[in-house]
């Protein structure tokens, strides 16, 4: 992932609001099942990570981006952004990428 696809993608997930939290029993395989089905289908998520959690949030982060084949976006505070390219229908289109289309210009 680029520097410039990485900020557009933290510009996305300002806007967002966590689908999960992690809470005292931390990294469950069930947790890590719901996160992948998640990002499966909405490609980009944020997690909550509860005061509760004993655990590094960046710790965290990297263990689910293993786990899920995605990558870390941005962890800020108890915040935890992933992404992971849907390869059949992607949502997420990055400017200036090209789609393969030529331009007569």
């Amino acid at each position: 992932m680029t520097t410039k696809e990485r900020a557009y993608l933290k510009g996305l997930a300002m806007q967002l609001d966590p689908v999960l939290s992690l809470g005292k029993a931390s990294l469950t395989p069930e947790f890590t099942e719901a996160v992948n089905e998640a990002i499966t289908k909405r490609e980009l998520i944020k997690i909550n990570v509860l005061k509760n959690c004993a655990e590094d949030p960046n710790k965290l982060a990297e263990m689910l981006a293993e786990r899920t084949h995605s990558a870390v976006v941005q962890v800020i505070g108890r915040k935890i952004v992933l992404f992971r390219k849907n390869q059949e229908k992607s949502k997420i289109e990055f400017p200036g990428k090209k789609s393969g289309k030529k331009n007569d210009d």
